[in-house]
């Protein structure tokens, strides 16, 4: 188990942050998914060996527990478009005040820049605004519907995985931790 030890805050969200959190908790990493209030919390498999907690994130007292939770975490996993932690005064310049060791990680559809980095989006709309929607099926039919295995799971929950995984060696040499920006 080479994440053992690792300690992961993964922030409930649909499927590409649960899975990159999955990849991690299968490698032995220590995720805990907070889940938001009223939540029936992740039922499916993307929750395999995780642990659970439900937080108010938008009222005083969940801020302070994540707070305190990602000064002795290793990696946040935050699915959010661009601000949504600003807002809650949870964004990296804090959090990473507090912990400098914090690996930070946003996994979001378009990105923390960029004209679409406010615009909500889906698997299918990633392929299809990146062209690859229209290299899949068979030549003079419509394109076949991927699920949301190309985008959602292999461009955004994997390659978060990486870069978290690369940003975790990175800490062995610099001791410093570092924003991820993913996107699908």
């Amino acid at each position: 188990m080479a994440l053992k030890g690792v300690r992961v805050v993964e922030l409930a969200g649909l499927a590409p942050g649960p899975f990159c959190g999955m990849v991690l908790a299968d490698f032995g990493a220590q995720v805990l998914r907070v889940d938001r209030v009223g939540s029936l919390g992740d039922v499916s498999q993307l929750a395999r060996g995780k642990r659970s907690l439900v937080l108010d994130l938008k009222r005083a007292q969940g801020a302070a527990v994540l707070r305190r939770l990602c000064t002795r975490a290793d990696v946040l996993l935050e699915p959010f478009r661009r601000g949504v932690m600003e807002k809650l005064q949870l964004g990296p310049e804090i959090l990473l005040q507090e912990n400098p060791k914090l690996i930070y990680a946003r996994l979001s559809g378009f990105g923390q820049s960029g004209r679409f980095s406010r615009k909500a989006g889906h698997d299918i709309n990633y392929l299809a605004l990146s062209g690859v929607l229209s290299k899949i099926g068979r030549s003079g039919d419509n394109p076949y519907a991927p699920l949301n295995l190309l985008a959602d799971f292999g461009g955004g929950g994997l390659m978060c995985a990486l870069g978290i995984l690369m940003a975790l060696f990175e800490r062995t040499r610099s001791g410093k931790g570092q924003v991820i920006d993913a996107n699908m």
